[in-house]
């Protein structure tokens, strides 16, 4: 029985010292996995990155990792030949293949969404309009235009659309003319407008989702590269 108690012991000791050295070893390739996001060109204010899958050491070894969770928070992303500010970008990578020296990796498929605040959203449309959430899945977009020497501020409902897979597109419903030639053009020339987003290499922009806390955008890509 003592012998029996002892390599029961042993076994929790040697168990615990193991989970240990797996969980140090996950930790410093989480520490490279955010390395691999910046050195992709994705600048950010945070980036945690959250490696799953126990044992660790045994993806380690054939440097594939069944999954990756990254979170980063204001990341600045084109859009177009501007920037715009991500306020959060959650991404799950999975079938991750860790490429040269630890020095870049392959995710086999990524998913997640984007929150773009409605302040930033204003800020890259070159529109000098504002964009607010609108109610229903919609946006209000407020802008000003001169029309026979009147300034005529006017308030759109507009919808938010995903084209191509690289931009997000705001336009208005319905604009009032108030029976003034033209007023609809030039209040479109300052309500509408296109964004190319480009968030991570690799990925799409499968759909754009207006809600209150700002516009939520979901991306989704296959092959996605991450340096190296």
């Amino acid at each position: 029985m003592r012998a029996l108690r002892i390599l029961l012991i042993l076994a929790v000791v040697l168990g615990g010292a193991l989970v240990g050295i797996d969980r140090l070893a996950a930790s410093y390739v989480e520490s490279e996995a955010a390395g691999w996001t910046k050195a992709s060109g994705v600048r950010s204010e945070s980036i945690e990155v959250d490696v799953k899958g126990f044992p660790f050491l045994t993806q380690a070894a054939a440097k594939r990792l069944d999954e990756v969770d990254v979170r980063a928070t204001g990341i600045q992303a084109r859009a177009g030949d501007r920037q715009i500010r991500v306020g959060e970008l959650d991404v799950v990578l999975r079938d991750v293949t860790v490429t040269g020296d630890w020095t870049g990796a392959r995710a086999g498929s990524a998913a997640g969404t984007a929150l773009i605040s409605y302040a930033d959203l204003t800020a890259a449309s070159e529109r000098e309009a504002t964009v607010a959430y609108g109610g229903d899945g919609k946006v209000k977009v407020t802008g000003s235009v001169k029309v026979l020497g009147r300034t005529l501020t006017r308030t759109v409902v507009s919808t938010v659309t995903a084209v191509n897979g690289d931009t997000i597109r705001v336009r208005a419903d319905e604009v009032p003319g108030e029976g003034i030639p033209g007023v609809e053009d030039l209040v479109r020339a300052r309500t509408d407008f296109e964004r190319p987003l480009h968030v991570l290499a690799g990925m799409r922009v499968d759909k754009v989702e207006p809600r209150p806390e700002g516009l939520v955008v979901t991306v989704s890509g296959k092959d996605v590269s991450l340096a190296g």
